[in-house]
């Protein structure tokens, strides 16, 4: 497993509840991607555009310091909800020094089904059976657990896509911890996405496990997310938020 893996991961946008996007107007997450030794394998950046009939969320992800002489790889989403706060797109596109891709994911909420769509693939072109639910990508399904106030021992279900596949995953509360970010120390409760109510496929598969906690404060900021796989884990840490309608650069005041 590469850098240009684990950043695959975090790639895109999406919403679990109707209602409001994930993320507010204005409010943006920069994280900073650890690779084994490699305490600055890359960077990811989420920021909500302004509020309205439509909302975009962009993502962008790139490797960085030494591993990008290794691994160059840079990749940007942007997702876009409707003033009721379903997602309506997604188009993505990456770029290594091996791959180009570009594709897109539009949703048909009336006929539970989404047309996912590859600019430079057609032959990869299909049309997905949605499952009851509203669809998500793995990172922000993860970011919006922030609003469910679950407590150690409680679970709930998510929607999860990737690329040109749906997951149906439960997410468990599983313990309270303290984190030690560069934003300060935090109260957080972990949280951990499993497959359970369908056979098991993609990571979760090949035995990887996804963790994130978010912090306990008034502002519940998920603060860190750690992927591992067989041979090695990646973490990304929360470095930088900045509050919803704010000034850019502003940052949250650390936690208690």
């Amino acid at each position: 497993m590469t850098p240009r893996l684990l950043l695959l991961l975090f790639t895109g946008a999406g919403s679990l509840f109707a209602g409001s996007p994930p993320l507010l107007e204005g409010e943006a997450f920069v994280f900073r991607v650890a690779w084994g030794i490699f305490g600055n394998a890359g960077e990811i950046r989420i920021d909500a555009g302004p509020a309205g009939d439509h909302r975009r969320i962009t993502t962008t992800t790139a490797t960085r310091g030494f591993l990008r002489g290794l691994f160059p790889f840079d990749a940007r989403s942007e997702a876009l909800y409707d003033a009721a706060g379903l997602l309506q797109e997604v188009k993505e596109v990456s770029e290594s020094k091996k791959k180009t891709s570009r594709h897109a994911l539009a949703f048909d909420y009336t006929n539970s089904r989404a047309d996912f769509t590859d600019e430079l693939r057609p032959d990869r072109n299909v049309a997905l059976d949605l499952p009851p639910g509203q669809p998500l990508d793995l990172i922000t399904s993860l970011i919006n657990t922030r609003s469910w106030n679950l407590k150690p021992g409680e679970k709930q279900d998510a929607l999860v896509i990737f690329d040109d596949d749906v997951y149906e995953l439960t997410i468990h509360a599983e313990a309270y911890e303290e984190i030690r970010t560069p934003m300060g120390r935090f109260k957080t409760l972990k949280l951990v996405p499993k497959m359970e109510k369908t056979e098991p496929k993609g990571m979760f598969k090949r035995g990887s496990t996804v963790s994130v906690w978010i912090s306990q404060d008034g502002q519940r900021l998920p603060v860190r997310f750690e992927v591992e796989f067989k041979f090695g884990s990646g973490i990304a840490t929360l470095i930088d938020y900045r509050k919803p309608e704010t000034a850019a650069g502003n940052q949250a005041k650390p936690g208690s």
